[in-house]
């Protein structure tokens, strides 16, 4: 998830223009995501990626890692979560709600981990307990507004830090785990 410093994932009017994704950020995103089992969305997200990747390899100012990902978007399985979607194409299977059950099915199938994206959907997935890790991608920008990440929660979330990279154009990636001593501990 990108994020800005002050934690917001889009600014108002759900503005990304802050969003510093360079060729050094982008290749770094498409190695990750290559590595995947499958993408995990909810509609708004899914319709949004729909409406661009499947052909943004034919765009003749396409760069390389445009390119690179496109192909691994449409190749990648993918699941959208959605209420209101009967059917989704690019290999997508829709599923109804989030529950323990649902994500439990799609981690038991073949691949590696999965990629969540989409805030509203990970708010559910975090309310439910249900992420393993977090790859946070902090731009060097404060928004003063717009929608924060991390909702309000009843109780803490310790996590354990895997990994920073500071990237050249000054977005840094911090790589948690979850678990860790709870700050409840003492």
């Amino acid at each position: 998830m990108s994020l800005s410093v002050d934690g917001c994932f889009e600014g108002p009017d759900h503005d990304l223009g802050w969003n510093l994704v360079d060729d050094e950020v982008h290749g770094h995103f498409n190695h990750v995501l290559a590595r995947m089992g499958g993408f995990v969305s909810g509609r708004v997200t899914h319709e949004l990626m729909a409406s661009y990747w499947p052909t943004a390899d034919q765009d003749p100012a396409a760069d390389g890692v445009t390119a690179e990902f496109a192909g691994i978007w449409r190749a990648m399985p993918k699941t959208v979560f959605s209420r209101t979607l009967d059917r989704a194409d690019w290999n997508t299977t829709v599923v109804r709600e989030v529950t323990p059950e649902s994500v439990a099915a799609l981690t038991a199938g073949p691949g590696g981990d999965l990629s969540l994206s989409g805030a509203n959907l990970a708010a559910s997935f975090l309310a439910q307990d249900l992420v393993d890790e977090f790859r946070l991608y902090v731009h060097p920008v404060v928004l003063g507004r717009g929608t924060l990440f991390f909702r309000p929660a009843d109780r803490p979330s310790p996590l354990t830090l895997m990994d920073t990279h500071r990237f050249t154009n000054g977005v840094t990636l911090l790589h948690y785990e979850r678990g860790g001593p709870s700050p409840l501990d003492g």
